[in-house]
């Protein structure tokens, strides 16, 4: 008899842990972050980014919406908008969402090549949704100063020209990088000035179990080069779980002052 309660005590735990872990995979979080930057362009006020990446399969829900729409200037999409097998229609369902928080921007992941990558181009395009494949959108204030968003290609297919990026950029500006893969840190000098990088990509890890993984969580860290802000990303891959690192979005605010990440 003692052995069947174990048995069913285990059984019963392991069935906890599953819907817990199913429960991480299909939160709709959106983290605040407040990042402080001596050298950010005090004319802009303070810039609110919606960073997302890592959708894969998943419809973005309405709430994550509600929660962001009126707070965002613009969406960044970090790559893996989809993959092999999701329908088209979801990721134009994805992409008219995120069109009601503001103007969207859009990186390439791996991910994103399993499909047809041009008609996926092509539906951005008519969308309305700005691929920055190597290249960058510039925002000036009234006074005349400027902040650039640039993007990089795919990594891991060496499509990646940050130095093409860097060419369509303004020199004298305040530069964030939008990469999928967040290595793409390694290519990235101090002369380059580029003062944050947005990236994906890991999941986070996706399941840690006795605190280990692959990958560790997302966050953000101060490398000697730039500033690395990686998310756990709000879809997964291979398995809809995930564990200590939940499914996320972002809602990121830039401003001027004593510099503070958080």
């Amino acid at each position: 008899m003692s052995l069947l309660w174990a048995g069913l005590f285990i059984l019963g735990g392991g069935l906890l842990l599953l819907l817990y872990m199913i429960r991480e995979a299909f939160l709709n979080k959106v983290v605040v972050h407040e990042l402080v930057f001596s050298d950010f362009p005090a004319t802009f006020g303070e810039v609110k980014i919606f960073f997302i990446s890592d959708i894969h399969r998943r419809i973005i829900s309405d709430r994550v919406i509600h929660d962001v729409k009126g707070k965002a200037d613009f969406v960044v999409i970090g790559g893996d908008l989809t993959e092999k097998g999701v329908p088209f229609e979801k990721v134009k369902t994805n992409l008219l969402k995120l069109k009601q928080i503001g103007p969207v921007y859009f990186v390439w992941g791996n991910n994103d090549y399993e499909v047809d990558f041009r008609k996926l181009d092509a539906i951005m395009h008519d969308l309305g949704v700005k691929v920055l494949d190597n290249t960058s959108v510039t925002f000036e204030s009234e006074q005349g100063e400027k902040l650039c968003l640039l993007g990089v290609d795919d990594l891991s297919k060496k499509r990646d020209r940050l130095d093409l990026a860097l060419i369509d950029a303004e020199q004298n500006s305040f530069k964030i990088l939008a990469s999928h893969f967040p290595t793409i840190t390694k290519k990235i000098l101090p002369e380059h000035e580029i003062r944050l990088v947005l990236s994906g990509h890991t999941h986070g890890g996706q399941i840690h179990i006795l605190g280990y993984s692959p990958y560790e969580r997302g966050g953000i860290k101060k490398l000697v080069n730039t500033i690395l802000f990686i998310s756990n990303g709000y879809g997964t891959t291979a398995l809809p779980l995930r564990l200590r690192a939940p499914a996320e979005s972002h809602l990121i605010t830039l401003k001027r002052g004593i510099e503070k990440l958080g």
